[in-house]
């Protein structure tokens, strides 16, 4: 048997109820890019059953089934926070509570003792030290820094310090050794992310690349990853997993850089022989469309995924359980880059069992122990199962 979750970045399904304590009362990912689109059509997601998932809150072009394929329901997330870290640990079975430390968002971010050891062990200048988007302060920093060799150092509205170099001017093994600096430096104040963003081109036409890596904080309980590799499982992960989890229990990683070829990846660790859990996230929802603000680009995306889905369903053996789900919402349409606190879609397919309605569940947890048991391993502190034999 495979377990495959595919983890689709940002495509929330709906304000959670605490939305307005992070200034996101009124947030829907999903439903409003489909009504500024004139309607979603995604067949595949439709049929397993993606509208019946919120009756109260419809997706514009995606009714509900009358037979579902897949068991579906939505999650409200009950850690602290609304970043990538949070949502995945909490799937993976942690509650992070309290939540990470969140960084300023005006100018100075960061600690003046964090900089300085900073720039003492790198021996490079910072230049930023604020909360901003990413491509806008490439393009607002990017000459400086190709022209003095200072990393240009951010966060946002996430538990995040981000740092931006030119590969011509930082090289990309550079890049990452001052990331695992700013990591260490980071741990005391219990930062969820450093992430590493190079980038290339000429002023007034830099292009970040997709060599992004990001350094998490390390779990303070073991994940579900952990729990099945110590019970002889082996966890494959794919995209940005490994660094979100902290390379723990992780079998084999292929780090793709995006949503095809991450897809491509599954496909690829389908064939392994034996049982197997595949953990993948499809990045490009959130980073390319989500905080870029454009709902068009990411309901090109998700048509992009369903039709990729209708191949892939095919594919599974009788006993393969495939998770699709979210880690947070990412409402373009919503004002600010950041993401937004929603409850997320869960569907869950298998040939063989019977479809059900999942309600909505407290907790992201949940899947993580409905992995635990249809794997037949101990049962994890947090969840609900999903499914009983």
């Amino acid at each position: 048997m495979k377990v495959i979750l595919i983890v689709l970045d940002s495509v929330g399904i709906g304000a959670a109820p605490d939305a307005a304590d992070y200034g996101d009362a009124g947030s829907a990912t999903l439903q409003h890019i489909a009504e500024t689109v004139g309607g979603l059509k995604l067949p595949t997601l439709e049929k397993l059953g993606l509208g019946n998932i919120r009756p109260d809150f419809p997706i514009s072009g995606i009714p509900a089934a009358e037979k579902p394929r897949a068991s579906c329901g939505a999650l409200e997330e009950q850690s602290i926070g609304k970043d990538t870290i949070t949502g995945h640990w909490e799937i993976c079975g942690l509650e992070i509570n309290p939540g990470f430390h969140n960084f300023p968002m005006d100018f100075p971010s960061f600690p003046a003792e964090l900089l300085e050891t900073f720039e003492k062990e790198t021996g490079r200048p910072i230049l930023g030290n604020k909360a901003a988007s990413g491509t806008a302060i490439i393009e607002e920093l990017g000459p400086e820094h190709m022209k003095t060799g200072a990393w240009i150092a951010y966060t946002s509205a996430d538990s995040v310090m981000q740092l931006a170099a030119h590969n011509d001017v930082i090289p990309l093994d550079e890049l990452y050794r001052g990331c695992k600096i700013a990591r260490r430096l980071c741990d005391p104040l219990k930062v969820g992310r450093v992430i590493a963003r190079p980038f290339i081109g000429k002023p007034g036409n830099f292009q970040r690349t997709e060599d992004r890596r990001d350094y998490a904080y390390t779990p303070e309980e073991p994940l579900i990853t952990e729990r099945l590799t110590e019970a002889g499982i082996p966890v494959y992960a794919v995209g940005k997993i490994e660094d979100i989890v902290a390379h723990r229990g992780i079998t084999e990683s292929i780090h793709s850089g995006n949503t095809v070829e991450s897809q491509q990846v599954v496909e690829q660790f389908l064939q392994k022989k034996g049982d197997g859990f595949i953990f993948a996230n499809f990045i490009d929802f959130d980073m390319l469309y989500g905080h870029r603000r454009d709902p068009e680009g990411y309901a090109r995306a998700l048509q992009q995924t369903d039709a990729w889905l209708a191949r892939f369903l095919p594919r599974l053996e009788d006993d393969d359980v495939l998770i699709i789900t979210a880690d947070h919402g990412n409402d373009p349409t919503y004002p600010g880059t950041d993401h937004t606190r929603e409850y997320v879609p869960l569907l869950s397919y298998c040939r063989t069992r019977p479809a059900e309605p999942l309600g909505i569940r407290r907790g992201f947890y949940d899947i993580a122990q409905t992995i635990a048991s249809l794997f037949g391993i101990s049962p994890l502190p947090r969840g609900v199962t999903f499914y009983r034999d």
